[in-house]
């Protein structure tokens, strides 16, 4: 009894941030929570159950997934995301054979700060479209522009005050914080629809989307796995830091990384978001010393059975725009601030030709919307950018320039920074 209470806790500090993914992506937050709950098993099963982490909703997907929802809809955007999912399995294996070096040399942080970047600042617009009463593109005012900037200004402030002020578990509820505060005004101002509540059923089946597999979609998901995956090793070198116990070598971050792509296959083949290990977790843990993996058992199975609670999701699709638009002014900034901190913590000489080429052309090609097909085939965006970015690292001698920087493929592991951002 005592495992599943802590479970429940954990899902809880977790819950905020689960299920805002798929209600900014336009998800079932249901099936979210059957992926999450789904996924975190797996990753337990694959990694012998002895690593204390939750898995649930990566924020690094958002912009993709509302790409791919609106270009090929969303099942073959669950194909595209299973894709990315086996990318994870993949760099599991090579990890085996080759060592953790591998990622640094193919993923150094002058690849992934600006693609961090890149995933923060391309989603700045619709944060503020959204913060206004506006739809994600701006195109149609659903709620009352004024309304809207209190509702907004609200949740973004009570989100900033628990991040910054809040003491214990508080701290790691930011996002829950925000979200009620600015349901409560909504409900004030009247702009709460609870039509879906009626509607919906007290037990009933995720609404599950099966993938396809279509070669576009595919295509442009793959090169988004590249900061998750750096994300990943960040994340076990804390769990590891809180623990005492070393989950890079047992069971291993190949086991670690396989599982997370494994989770995020099983979440994408039911239509949830990808699955990645979440940070506010690690902190609950060391707050709580819940150290026991039985724990995240539990929570696990606590996300499934909720699933299954049709009027749950209803009401989680009563939150208005502007409640989410508010949260995701400070979470888009942070994530573009944790690329920014990627760069300076590990000493990218910007002054250094080559590193300034890749920075630049990173960021306004991700930016500034730049697309490059053949045919039917098109790449943009974090995908784009990402593979550009690993290109001219790739190319570009690494001489160029006259202040040349410390080798990036000599970076310790340790370097990397442990952050929920990019989930």
């Amino acid at each position: 009894m005592k495992h599943a209470l802590q479970g429940v806790q954990m899902l809880f500090v977790a819950f905020g941030a689960l299920v805002l993914v798929p209600l900014l992506t336009g998800l079932d937050p249901n099936v979210a929570l059957f992926g999450a709950g789904v996924g975190t098993l797996l990753f337990q099963l694959v990694t012998r159950r002895s690593v204390p982490i939750f898995l649930a909703s990566s924020f690094a997907f958002i912009a993709p997934i509302m790409y791919g929802v609106q270009t090929w809809g969303v099942a073959s955007t669950m194909g595209g995301l299973m894709a990315a999912g086996l990318v994870y399995v993949i760099l599991g294996a090579i990890i085996k054979v080759r060592g953790v070096d591998f990622i640094h040399r193919l993923l150094p942080p002058v690849v992934v700060g600006p693609v961090i970047m890149v995933i923060g600042l391309g989603l700045a617009p619709t944060a503020v479209h959204m913060a206004l009463g506006r739809t994600g593109d701006g195109a149609v005012q659903i709620v009352d522009a004024d309304i809207a900037l209190w509702i907004s200004a609200a949740s973004l402030l009570v989100t900033i005050a628990i991040s910054v002020f809040a003491k214990g578990m508080l701290k790691l509820l930011p996002i829950c914080g925000g979200i009620v505060t600015g349901y409560i005004l909504s409900l004030f101002f009247g702009v709460v629809d609870f039509t879906p509540v009626h509607n919906a059923a007290w037990i009933a089946l995720p609404n599950f989307t099966m993938p396809e597999f279509n070669i576009n979609a595919i295509l442009f998901m793959i090169p988004v796995a590249i900061a998750p995956a750096v994300e990943h090793v960040g994340d076990m070198l804390a769990i590891s830091n809180v623990t005492g116990k070393n989950y890079l070598k047992k069971p291993g971050l190949h086991r670690t990384i396989a599982g997370d792509g494994i989770a995020t296959m099983a979440a994408a083949f039911v239509g949830a978001p990808p699955n990645t290990t979440y940070s506010e977790v690690t902190g609950a843990v060391m707050l709580t010393k819940a150290f026991d993996p039985k724990i995240m058992t539990w929570g696990a199975i606590t996300a499934i059975v909720l699933a299954l609670v049709g009027k749950l999701g209803a009401v989680l699709l009563t939150i208005p725009l502007p409640v989410m638009g508010g949260i995701m002014i400070l979470l888009f900034g942070s994530i573009a601030t944790v690329g920014l901190n990627t760069l300076i913590k590990n000493h990218v000489d910007l002054h250094n030709a080559r590193n300034l080429v890749i920075v630049a052309v990173t960021l306004v090609f991700g930016i500034g919307g730049m697309a490059f097909g053949i045919g039917e085939f098109s790449l943009q965006g974090v995908s784009l950018c990402g593979i550009v970015a690993i290109l001219l690292n790739l190319i570009l001698p690494n001489n160029m320039g006259e202040n040349h920087v410390v080798d990036n493929a000599q970076m310790e592991v340790d370097e990397i920074e442990e952050t929920p951002a990019t989930r």
